[in-house]
């Protein structure tokens, strides 16, 4: 089972149905799309900013490896390591960037794939007819007449 995260646009209301035309679900796992073709990954789901920063990323590091000498099978070991970060990393700036520009996540579902995510995920949107909120306990419910163990100088005052 992996998990997935449902972005829609700031505004949307829970439950209208309209807000999910936009709609994004993005797994939350390895990226082997982003592991096996880096910077093209970020420019298909129009990550720019990302995708140039990691190809600023990759480049310098190249460089850096490029200026040290490092033995050519190091530096193999050492790109296909930073492939490793970038497939890590991937769907994380992915989110980023959908929050970035107005599409946070308002969902997080567990599924076998991403078609049951999807459709966990719209039904539990339209399910939804005001936003959820924690129920408030008044002060007063909380202090009860039992002892206080301890040294609890206020629960003192109390008795």
């Amino acid at each position: 089972m992996a998990t997935y995260t449902l972005h829609l646009a700031r505004d949307a209301r829970p439950g209208d149905p309209a807000a999910l035309d936009s709609a994004e679900v993005v797994k939350d796992a390895f990226s082997w799309g982003a592991f096996f073709f880096t910077v093209l990954w970020f420019f298909f789901h129009r990550l720019w900013i990302a995708g140039l920063a990691v190809l600023l990323a990759l480049v310098a590091f190249q460089g850096a490896l490029d200026v040290l000498k490092v033995h050519p099978a190091a530096s193999f070991a050492a790109n296909i390591l930073f492939s490793a970060l970038i497939g890590l990393e991937a769907n994380s700036l992915r989110r980023w960037t959908l929050a970035r520009n107005g599409r946070p996540a308002v969902d997080v579902v567990t599924a076998a794939d991403r078609d049951e995510a999807e459709a966990k995920a719209i039904a539990r949107w339209l399910e939804r007819t005001a936003p959820v909120t924690r129920p408030t306990v008044p002060a007063r419910a909380l202090r009860g007449s039992e002892p206080v163990l301890g040294l609890f100088p206020d629960a003192e005052r109390l008795r």
